[in-house]
């Protein structure tokens, strides 16, 4: 792995494959790090003549925390939002977007594939958006419009999100990192228990940032809908999404898919909300056409 300097932070990244093939970049969803994408994944992609740049968005991971920008006060912005106010956040999705900017340039990449999963969703479409001279194509994995209409999240995955442990002991928080996947994971996907322990454990001993998760939080709440921006995207476009997303639910992925001309639904029985190593398998059964046949 290494370091870039990028929209003045820097950012933790790690490649896969040949330089000289076409950029895939995998940004990663809220909270999640850049080992949260599999390297099996990542090679399986890789292997196919991609070269495969996974890395740590700002305020996760490796990459550089911005604990000068204070916490979030969520509750007041969650009030803002419903109100249609605009609230005052740390930073904005538009931000991270330029993040990745900014990696392509300092990677002297010219053009790539994005590929987004949940809040990375997002942040590939404002790439499309607002670099489209930047893409291949998007894939929008288990992400959203912002459409303020869609169904909302299942009781229960609000709840399990919104309980974290106030304890910072690696074992608290690593059972809450099962107790989330219990009620948000793949269930025709499942990971092996043991497995999915020892990666959560990983990932808390590589970087734990409670206070970078909410940053994150308060740009997702505070994100602009891009349904009137999304008509415009040019990129070949796929949107992967789960039949059974209790956090998203799948009527977001039609709603992208409906938004965003000429692109391809994908919708999947037994994916849920996470990236199981069974899940990214058959993920990148899906992905890897796309990618192809736009090269």
């Amino acid at each position: 792995m290494a370091k870039i300097i990028s929209n003045n932070l820097s950012l933790e990244y790690e490649t896969f494959g040949t330089p000289s093939d076409p950029a895939v970049i995998l940004i990663a969803g809220l909270g999640f790090q850049l080992v949260d994408w599999p390297v099996t994944f990542c090679e399986a992609i890789a292997a196919q003549n991609f070269h495969v740049i996974r890395f740590d968005n700002r305020d996760i991971g490796l990459s550089q925390k911005l604990d000068e920008k204070g916490l979030p006060d969520m509750a007041h912005i969650m009030q803002r939002v419903q109100a249609g106010e605009a609230p005052t956040v740390p930073y904005h999705l538009s931000d991270m977007a330029a993040d990745v900017a900014g990696l392509m340039d300092g990677l002297k990449i010219d053009t790539a594939h994005m590929v987004g999963m949940s809040m990375g969703g997002m942040i590939a479409q404002l790439m499309a958006i607002f670099y489209p001279e930047k893409l291949h194509s998007l894939t929008s994995i288990m992400s959203s419009s912002g459409n303020r209409h869609l169904p909302p999240s299942t009781p229960a995955a609000t709840s399990v999100l919104m309980s974290a442990p106030t304890s910072q002991s690696i074992d608290d928080v690593v059972e809450f990192g099962l107790e989330v996947n219990d009620v948000i994971g793949s269930p025709g996907y499942r990971w092996n228990r043991d497995a999915l322990k020892e990666h959560i454990r990983f990932c808390v001993t590589r970087s734990y940032s409670p206070a970078g998760y909410l940053r994150q939080y308060a740009a997702v709440m505070a994100s602009n809908p891009r349904v009137s921006e999304l008509p415009g995207v040019t990129a070949p476009t796929l949107v992967i999404h789960g039949k059974d997303d209790p956090l998203i639910p799948y009527a977001a992925g039609e709603d992208t898919a409906r938004l965003i001309p000429g692109a391809r639904l994908e919708l999947v029985d037994g994916m849920g909300h996470d990236l199981s190593p069974a899940l990214c398998e058959h993920l990148a059964g899906l992905l890897l056409p796309h990618l192809s046949a736009n090269r």
